[in-house]
């Protein structure tokens, strides 16, 4: 349902910003252990919405795979954002940083289509 995936957007702002440290911001790029730990942190809000589920199974392998999607997509962002930053080219930066985010929403919305929370 359109609610269930507005929740999920708004679960993503949650996680992926207000949850997100300073720290994490600044040394996912760099470790990724760091990157993990954020990743970690970002999935939590998201759990939220087993309230809204009956396949509980189905619900936690969605985490699970955008857990690892997430992983993956700031892995790779996050390296050129910091170097777009450090350079000063802070047009480009933001266009990753908007390229990232629709990445984001992308893998959302067609796991969550595709498997049915």
């Amino acid at each position: 349902m359109l609610y269930i995936f507005i929740a999920i957007l708004w679960m993503h702002f949650v996680g992926d910003f207000i949850c997100q440290s300073d720290y994490h911001a600044v040394n996912k790029s760099k470790n990724s252990w760091v990157l993990l730990q954020h990743v970690a942190i970002y999935i939590l809000p998201f759990t939220l919405l087993v309230a809204f589920t009956n396949n509980y199974q189905m619900f936690a392998m969605w985490l699970v795979l955008n857990a690892g999607l997430h992983f993956v997509t700031d892995y790779i962002t996050s390296r050129i954002t910091s170097k777009l930053w450090q350079a000063g080219k802070r047009h480009w930066f933001f266009v990753t940083i908007g390229a990232d985010q629709s990445i984001h929403f992308t893998c959302l919305f067609l796991s969550y289509v595709w498997m049915g929370v």
